[in-house]
């Protein structure tokens, strides 16, 4: 099955654009520090996320809560996305 990404609905040439007025309003020098610090806020919420799923998955332990329920729910869940992109096969949205 081939997926086309989508970005917001945004064209090629209107990334592009935005990329130009990146350029002029920042200037060339600046842009690498920009992209660092917005890897560096990533990857914090990514870390702040995996540590509050952590802190959940070792409470509910603790309490005797049964977290294999979630796994089944959370297998079902991509075993029915699996048959609706086969189902819907090459179809693309169009807006």
């Amino acid at each position: 099955m081939i997926q086309q990404v989508i970005y917001l609905f945004i064209s090629g040439q209107e990334i592009i654009f935005i990329l130009f007025i990146v350029v002029m309003v920042f200037g060339a020098d600046r842009i690498p520090e920009i992209a660092r610090g917005l890897g560096q806020g990533m990857k914090a919420l990514r870390n702040a996320t995996n540590d509050i799923k952590h802190e959940i998955t070792k409470s509910a332990e603790k309490q005797g809560i049964d977290s294999s329920v979630t796994k089944d729910i959370e297998d079902e869940i991509n075993k029915v996305k699996d048959d609706i992109g086969d189902f819907t096969g090459s179809v693309k949205r169009k807006l």
